[in-house]
């Protein structure tokens, strides 16, 4: 199918029926991997039992799949506009149910991590194929805005649902039966996006460059493992290696795009102030976030002595006014510029950071949730306008690297976040429990109670209940400046962010057909 020029207004025309129906499909696909996400940490528990990996399988299980989207998202993006994004889709939800089935009656830890990193380059040619048909459906732009509040809510759903429906899932069944929660959403999706989704590619796009797509593969995995290294285990020679020689390989890879007469990834994108400014502050956003995120769930169940469940519950309020304030965004965004609406989210977002910072010790819930409110509604304008942005500021035949782009500095975003940000604030909590560690404990001890919450909390369980009640009131007020430093941390790249977008997006106005 040839390409047309949906950035004319002439030529836009409203979604009908079947376009609705094909959101209500492309939203599918996002739900189950924000979903995935979360249960397999749940399952982790039956399958360590099960399995018996090593401390380091473990990990891999958990992290594999994270390191394979985000090194295959550009790539599978850039390939779904020479192949057709409708086709790449199909495809990889055939692979992803298929990959799911062999993850679920895995019989090593060898052949899960095996099926947990095909998964991953499965779902690289999800996430960029869904947001580009967006893109290609949904013309109006009122209606496209919409349509990616709905895409992006699926997101939403999936992260708040994903505790709840692992639960249900391990009570009943073995852990392999999270992975099969994918196979009837990938059916449906193989059933009906060949009826309800129409098919685009860049008719004018050559074969895809094997080289340049291996650069950017090696680079963007080099660089999430440097990152995600030093999250786990601290600043470390092998972090630093890997981080910098994915950096050198990342250059040759834009050195070579710049040479190529038909590119794989267009760098030309990144002259648009639009797309530039939009990609940045969304990956500033996550980046801020993730950091403090990090922390929250590990305070509410460490520190202030919550359940899984009642975490979530406390978790909860965030996640539906959340919702309610994506859904909100579409009106708004017809009245209000962009600049002012997402700058002025994300300084809600700032005040989040500063409601963190009101907690001490194992009080504080209500300053959490709070807290993780402001925080959850004001980057909401940030993600549906930035990504609405990214893809409506590129031609329409280049948008599945737009989308892969965007979605590459999110997943980036991620894992600075916790590395660094994360790094951060473990080394404060070390810091803080070196100098008031209460007498009594023996060397071992005070060594593993001041590297983590989880080893402090181990060792309390061992001591006499005064010695224990003296560790934790330490482990509480340690966790708490950690967690106070990552909130400042987060709130001036938040307002940073703020700035940005207020500055460099006041030239993008709320267009007539809007309204």
């Amino acid at each position: 199918m040839t390409t047309n020029d949906s950035t004319n207004p002439l030529n836009w025309r409203p979604a009908g029926r079947r376009e609705w129906w094909g959101l209500a499909v492309l939203v599918l696909p996002t739900l189950l991997l924000a979903l995935d996400m979360t249960v397999l940490h749940l399952a982790a528990p039956q399958l360590s039992a099960d399995l018996q990996p090593s401390s380091a399988q473990l990990l891999w299980i958990l992290d594999i799949y994270g390191f394979m989207v985000a090194g295959f998202l550009i790539t599978m993006g850039t390939l779904g506009d020479r192949i057709g994004r409708r086709r790449l889709l199909l495809i990889g939800a055939f692979a992803f149910g298929l990959a799911s089935i062999a993850a679920a009656f895995a019989t090593s830890s060898e052949m899960l991590i095996a099926t947990r990193a095909l998964l991953g380059v499965a779902g690289a040619t999800l996430m960029p194929s869904t947001l580009s048909l967006i893109r290609n459906m949904f013309h109006v732009p009122h209606e496209r805005t919409l349509a990616i509040t709905v895409w992006m809510t699926g997101f939403i759903v999936g992260t708040a649902i994903g505790p709840l429906i692992g639960g249900i899932v391990l009570e009943f069944f073995w852990w392999g039966a999270v992975f099969l929660l994918a196979v009837p959403v990938m059916v449906l999706l193989l059933v009906a996006g060949p009826f309800l989704l129409p098919e685009f590619r860049d008719e004018q796009a050559g074969r895809l460059d094997l080289t340049s797509a291996l650069l950017c593969v090696c680079a963007l995995l080099l660089v999430i493992f440097g990152l995600k290294d030093m999250a786990r285990d601290g600043l470390n020679l092998l972090a630093v290696a890997a981080g910098l020689l994915g950096l050198a390989v990342g250059t040759a890879f834009v050195r070579r795009q710049r040479s190529l007469a038909d590119p794989m990834l267009d760098m030309d994108l990144f002259r648009r102030r639009t797309f530039t400014v939009s990609v940045v502050a969304m990956l500033m956003s996550i980046l801020a976030l993730s950091g403090a995120w990090l922390l929250i769930f590990q305070y509410l169940q460490g520190v202030m002595g919550y359940s899984a469940l009642a975490a979530g519950v406390v978790m909860l309020p965030s996640a539906i006014l959340q919702t309610i304030a994506s859904l909100l965004v579409p009106r708004m965004s017809r009245w209000l510029q962009p600049s002012w609406l997402v700058s002025g989210g994300l300084a809600i977002a700032v005040l989040g950071f500063v409601a963190l910072l009101m907690i001490e010790g194992a009080s504080g819930v209500g300053w959490m949730v709070l807290g993780t409110i402001l925080l959850g509604v004001g980057v909401m304008p940030m993600m549906i306008l930035g990504t609405d942005l990214v893809i409506s500021s590129v031609p329409p035949e280049k948008t599945g690297a737009a989308a892969a782009t965007s979605e590459t500095a999110t997943e980036l975003g991620m894992a600075m976040g916790i590395a660094v940000i994360g790094s951060v604030g473990a080394a404060i909590y070390r810091t803080y429990m070196q100098g008031r560690m209460p007498p009594g404990l023996d060397p071992e001890q005070v060594v593993i109670a001041t590297d983590t919450l989880g080893g402090a909390l181990g060792i309390a369980q061992q001591l006499s209940p005064a010695l224990a009640e003296s560790l934790l009131v330490v482990v509480q007020s340690a966790f708490a400046e950690a967690l106070h430093a990552n909130a400042l941390i987060g709130a001036a790249i938040m307002l940073a962010a703020a700035i940005l977008t207020a500055i460099c997006l006041r030239e993008v106005r709320v267009r007539p057909g809007d309204h």
